[in-house]
């Protein structure tokens, strides 16, 4: 059975597992399912990102075919998100997938509005990497 690895996002979109939804109120009252999904903003675990925004690359030259150097005739300018990244993003702009029975959006990293990224050192360390106040001098 293929994984999730075996997905490749394109271009500049993401692909999001998006947070459990829930459906009462804070007030206990239950939401239907129209109501929920007219929420404006939902957030979501990023999962994988594209390879970014295509721009030609200047320095690929296809009038060389015997050139022995391999040029791609486009680049690729890398997105912002990435991979464990918290993500609110605006739910218009999601398309919904199930993938082995799990619900996924695709989205253009356009429609990101936040993203909530974990510092490594904190979670190795279990606390926030502090910083050494600096002393101010008088000149």
């Amino acid at each position: 059975m293929a994984g999730i690895r075996d997905l490749h996002v394109i271009g500049d979109r993401v692909l999001v597992r998006p947070a459990e939804e829930d459906d009462r109120t804070e007030h206990g009252l239950y939401l239907p399912a129209g109501v929920r999904t007219k929420e404006k903003v939902q957030g979501g675990r990023i999962l994988k990102v594209g390879p970014g925004y295509p721009i030609p690359n200047p320095t690929f030259d296809d009038s060389e075919p015997w050139a022995s150097e391999e040029k791609e005739p486009v680049r690729y300018v890398p997105l912002q998100a990435q991979p464990g990244d918290y993500a609110l993003f605006l739910r218009e702009k999601a398309i919904e997938i199930e993938y082995e029975g799990e619900k996924m959006l695709i989205l253009p990293q356009s429609s990101l509005l936040v993203l909530v990224r974990r510092d490594p050192l904190e979670e190795l360390t279990g606390s926030a990497s502090e910083q050494k106040p600096r002393k101010r001098t008088q000149e």
